[in-house]
């Protein structure tokens, strides 16, 4: 757990950077069309349409944008058809890695995804090589001391919420995935409690591997390249880094 949430903590600290390069607003066009395909274009009818509009609009997306997205998925405009793919393998140290990917090329993206891997001391596994060692899980991750562990135990369950998982740097509030909205319209509606740094639906390592030193600098150079990538959503490890080197 550590590992991951404190990844999902730089990445979001890291927005601005990630943001002038055009990768959030890219990345959120393609959930809000895909989320829009799947499960129709009314966000309050439709969960994930409605998390992936609430993630633009916190990026400062134009209506515009969002709107002609919601359309492409729905088909009242003509836009491109993505494919959600999740690729699998192993990072230095033998960290399992997860990859989900949206992409309307299968073929480039799964040449990319193992040239990233090649590139940078991993391995590129087979479909379900490493999947069984995560669950998919809610999670709202909040930064340490800037709330009550035991308060926020308290209302989290009060919201629905199935565990509180506290870590060096994090507290971690976890749900079923199936409850996730709406323990997030609870969490969100209580006055008492600070923002969450991060919300999402996540894929939580059952164990972690713990990385120092070299490996522990390949991991994360890894991690950001397939962040980096165009066609890469999301990527959730087990690793277990240093906080100082997390830092760093």
């Amino acid at each position: 757990m550590s590992g991951h949430s404190k990844w999902s903590t730089i990445k979001r600290k890291k927005g601005a950077i990630d943001a002038k390069r055009g990768k959030i607003f890219t990345s959120l066009i393609k959930e809000i069309t895909i989320a829009a395909r799947l499960g129709g274009g009314n966000p309050e009818g439709n969960p994930r349409l409605r998390t992936a509009v609430l993630a633009a609009k916190a990026e400062n997306m134009p209506k515009d944008n969002i709107d002609r997205a919601i359309k492409k998925g729905t088909g009242e405009l003509e836009g491109s058809i993505y494919e959600e793919l999740t690729y699998e393998g192993y990072g230095p140290g033998g960290a399992a890695i997860m990859a989900e990917v949206l992409t309307d090329n299968k073929n480039r993206a799964a040449a990319e995804i193992r040239h990233v891997f090649s590139k940078n001391a991993g391995n590129l596994g087979e479909t379900g090589c490493v999947g069984w060692m995560f669950s998919k899980k809610g999670t709202f991750v909040y930064e340490k001391g800037s709330v009550d562990e035991d308060k926020l135990m308290e209302i989290a369950l009060e919201c629905g919420a199935d565990d509180v998982i506290v870590d060096d740097s994090t507290i971690v509030v976890t749900t079923d995935p199936k409850s996730f909205y709406t323990v997030k319209d609870e969490i969100d509606k209580r006055k008492d409690l600070p923002a969450y740094v991060v919300a999402e639906i996540s894929m939580i390592p059952q164990n972690t591997v713990k990385l120092v030193g070299k490996e522990a600098e390949q991991m994360l150079r890894l991690m950001e390249a397939l962040e980096d990538s165009d066609d890469v959503q999301n990527v959730y490890s087990n690793f277990d880094i240093p906080e100082e080197m997390m830092d760093e």
